[in-house]
């Protein structure tokens, strides 16, 4: 045995806030593969085989409970719910027995030999054992069967048979009386209601490894399970939802990137720490892979920690759990589907167990410290370790930004930003120009003729003759007044509607094999844009009904359209390289931005600054423009422009990638853009000051190919924090929620399926909603307060590529394309292609003259 002592790292410093070994005990026999168990207070686990070894924290390391009962090694323990009486169940080939730590602390005392009660005998090999809520019911997995024990009777109450491998884990549902839940190497799991030994729902085979860990988060309503290589599946238990999977995990990939991170961020100071685990060199070019066996989950609440303590964790995201595997501990947050923080066994040089074969872990509430029991993997050592999660987890998160960032302006322009510059430019701009005017003013005042006495020209005097009298005392009735008056008044979002899951009307947009690109609804929600591929942008009603307005004049598909604030304009950007703003009204062009702008094709463009800029991205930059939009036509010189625009700065992205998505408030002042690069990054930047604020690396598994804002609504108000949230979407990787003040993910949305194609999503005005499109033709919508859809949107017939919120009623558009060849033609073009083939082969055996080649 061993004292308890401090954690030292590797390079010396001391971590003993964060684990210490409190206890080191070596059996005779392995206990690599046995359920250990852990309470409050008490540590269990199997000594020499047959013995059941009881550890007290509050104890002496000296001072140990040992339980004397069984003839077989001891393959399974487990403790009770309740604390008074505080029961333990333990298992091996021969029984099943219920043992009560009071009374057999009290015999003990009286220097007599504890017993418990044997509540089943001869069941098989035991390799899980889990108590009720009430702890009146035990569950026993003994070989591909599950025993549900009475534990006052002693008597099997159901066998539920049904899979078709050793099950290795069993839960009871906290919310539901009666429901039990399995899961077994069959590599899938099962529901039952073991009051009636009935079936209630049998999954499909999940994955390639045996399933071997189970965890029920009762806040979330949602079922985890871990298997043999790394991945974490996690299912909806919600009434409705009937076991809709959430989310897969992969820990190795969300190890790599929680490393990545730190790594970029400069908290990987130890050289073990910035090697991964799965890793490890032999020698030159020799590696071997360590694999993740999920073996034990186990709840994590950080809630109970102090904000402080937790570093940028905000207080809606901190319910965690533990996930113990043979390489060390992770608290994973359920929410956003990320490592909030890692401890391998091997970067702490004075833990006995570099490798474990089993574990146990419990949350404390009383110190908010939480026990771990972990077993060697090979040899028979067995440790308790005491671990402080608000220190790991504050040693390990990215430090918090300089500055707060906010996407309302909370500062006036300084007078160094491009902003300033531009309004400032603009300001003198006028003011010149009124100085001319107000020059021309005065010459036009002064007299032409110099003489005393002029003539009048007749203008001056009264006519002659009345040739037109205007009517001054009609009445007017008050019909367009009233038109106009009700025209303007705009009816406030209902909050409270639900989402709407009603088909509307249906319009092809475009022919067949024509792609809808983007589209946009003007902000007071009357009007939709959309730009397609055969260069033309289109503008419906909102309720998709008359003929549409037609913008042409791209050569290349339109990618972008945007509205300006105040509705009169409409800007596009294609494929050719050009920017076009249109006037709303007449579908007449104000505005051309030629090819000279830049080298590549424009990615995204917007206005920005409530139309006072026009923001676009190119190649590994963005632009800033200042523009001036005059509509008065020369009539001699038609063709020319008068509408005109100036650079005012250029920002590149960091290490110059090329930028894929942009996004910026246009109906307020904000000084934020956020931009995504084909690194896989979103780069923040502030051009008050006129340079990059901050950077998020590893956004994604992909590059970003979409960022959206919560952008608001004139319709609708929101407090002023939640403009501060994000949307960004990546190809397979989801979509993810992000807080631009702590610069983290606060929740992750994998339930549409987007594996190949860039899918669309949306926020609403309400900023309550999230919606997305997805290849499964369906449009699906998700609640910012849970993990998994709320609504499925169907009536699509192929992939649905956006969706648009309208800011002024509850309605969601969606467009979707149809993307292969029509039938028709391809059988044309088979035809086609065999009649080569033929040919080509006549004309081969003419020149060979070979008659078997014929």
């Amino acid at each position: 045995m061993e004292n308890p002592q401090d954690i030292f790292s590797s390079n010396g410093g001391c971590l003993s806030d964060i684990v210490i070994e409190k206890y080191l005990v070596e059996s005779k026999e392995s206990v690599s593969h046995v359920q250990l168990a852990c309470s409050m207070q008490d540590c269990a686990f199997p000594l020499d085989g047959t013995e059941l070894c009881i550890w007290n924290t509050k104890s002496p390391s000296h001072q140990l409970l040992i339980l004397r009962g069984h003839h077989q090694p001891i393959t399974a323990i487990a403790f009770g719910n309740k604390v008074n009486p505080l029961l333990i169940c333990s298992a091996s080939l021969d029984y099943v027995i219920m043992w009560n730590l009071d009374e057999c602390r009290e015999k003990v005392l009286q220097g007599l030999v504890p017993r418990g009660t044997v509540v089943g005998s001869l069941l098989g090999k035991v390799l899980c054992l889990q108590l009720s809520p009430d702890d009146h019911v035990v569950a026993v997995c003994a070989g591909n069967k599950v025993f549900t024990l009475d534990i006052e009777t002693q008597a099997v109450q159901a066998e539920l048979q049904g899979h078709l491998g050793p099950v290795t884990a069993v839960e009871f549902c906290p919310w539901q009386a009666g429901t039990l839940i399995s899961v077994s190497e069959d590599r899938g799991f099962k529901v039952w209601d073991h009051c009636t030994g009935s079936l209630i729902y049998s999954s499909s085979v999940l994955s390639a490894y045996p399933l071997l860990s189970l965890f029920i988060d009762a806040e979330s309503r949602q079922l985890v399970t871990g298997c043999a290589d790394g991945q974490l599946w996690i299912f909806s238990l919600m009434d409705g939802h009937h076991y809709r999977r959430v989310a897969r995990v992969d820990l190795r990939k969300k190890t790599e990137t929680f490393s990545t991170r730190r790594l970029k961020s400069g908290l990987c100071s130890q050289p073990e720490e910035s090697q991964l685990p799965s890793t490890s060199v032999l020698g030159k070019g020799e590696q071997v892979e360590v694999t993740f066996p999920i073996l034990r989950l186990a709840p994590c609440d950080l809630s109970l920690i102090p904000n402080s303590a937790c570093g940028c964790l905000s207080s809606e995201n901190t319910q965690c759990m533990w996930i113990g595997s043979s390489v060390g501990l992770f608290i994973f947050n359920l929410a956003n589907l990320e490592v909030e923080a890692a401890l391998y066994y091997r970067d702490f040089q004075s833990l006995s167990i570099p490798l474990a074969g089993s574990c146990a872990l419990r949350n404390r509430t009383a110190d908010r410290k939480t026990l771990c029991l972990l077993a060697s993997l090979f040899g028979g050592k067995i440790a308790v370790l005491e671990i402080d999660p608000a220190a790991l987890v504050r040693a390990q998160q990215c430090p918090g930004l300089r500055q707060s960032l906010s996407v309302p302006a909370s500062s006036c322009v300084l007078p160094t930003s491009p902003l300033y510059l531009g309004i400032a430019k603009e300001k003198s701009t006028k003011a010149a120009s009124g100085r001319r005017c107000a020059a021309r003013n005065v010459t036009k005042d002064q007299r032409l003729v110099f003489h005393s006495k002029v003539r009048s020209s007749g203008y001056a005097s009264a006519p002659h003759v009345t040739m037109f009298s205007p009517k001054t005392n009609i009445k007017s009735e008050g019909k367009g007044s009233s038109r106009r008056r009700s025209s303007c008044v705009w009816e406030p979002y209902p909050v409270e509607c639900a989402v709407p899951t009603k088909p509307g009307p249906q319009v092809a947009a475009a022919p067949t094999c024509t792609r809808v690109c983007c589209l946009q609804y003007s902000g007071d929600g009357q009007w939709l844009a959309c730009g397609l591929s055969n260069h033309l942008s289109l503008v419906f009603g909102a309720r998709l009904t008359g003929t549409p307005a037609v913008f042409s004049g791209h050569d290349g598909a339109v990618n972008t359209v945007c509205w300006s604030q105040d509705r009169r304009w409409l800007l596009s950007a294609a494929q050719d390289g050009t920017l076009r703003v249109w006037s709303a009204r007449g579908a007449e062009l104000a505005l051309l931005l030629g090819r000279d702008m830049s080298s590549k094709p424009i990615q995204s463009a917007q206005f920005y600054y409530i139309d006072a800029f026009i923001l676009l991205s190119s190649g590994p930059e963005f632009q800033l423009l200042k523009y001036h939009i005059d509509t008065c036509k020369d009539e001699v010189k038609r063709y020319k422009q008068k509408s005109k625009s100036k650079l005012i700065c250029r920002l590149s992205t960091t290490g110059a990638v090329d930028v894929t998505s942009l996004s910026a408030v246009n109906d307020f002042y904000s000084h934020i853009v956020l931009a995504a690069g084909r690194n896989r990054t979103v780069e923040v930047f502030d051009l008050n000051a006129g340079c990059s604020a901050a950077v998020i690396a590893e956004a994604h598994s992909r590059p970003v190919h979409q960022i959206c804002q919560n952008k608001g609504s004139s319709f609708t108000t929101q407090q002023p924090q939640a403009y501060n949230l994000f949307l960004t979407t990546a190809i397979g990787d989801g979509m993810r929620l992000w807080d631009l003040r702590t610069l983290r993910c606060e929740r992750h949305f994998e339930g549409h399926p987007s594996r190949g194609y860039p899918c669309g999503i949306a926020f609403s005005p309400c900023g309550q909603f999230a919606a997305c499109g997805a290849e499964d033709r369906h449009a699906y919508v998700y609640e910012m307060g849970s993990s998994t859809f709320s609504h499925r949107l169907a009536g699509h017939t192929d992939t649905v590529t956006g969706v648009a919120f309208n800011p002024s009623t509850p309605q969601i558009q969606t467009l979707w394309y149809f993307s292969g060849i029509p039938w028709s033609l391809y059988k044309i073009f088979a035809y086609i292609i065999l009649y080569l083939r033929r040919k080509h082969l006549k004309s081969t055996i003419s020149r060979t003259g070979n008659r078997e080649e014929r």
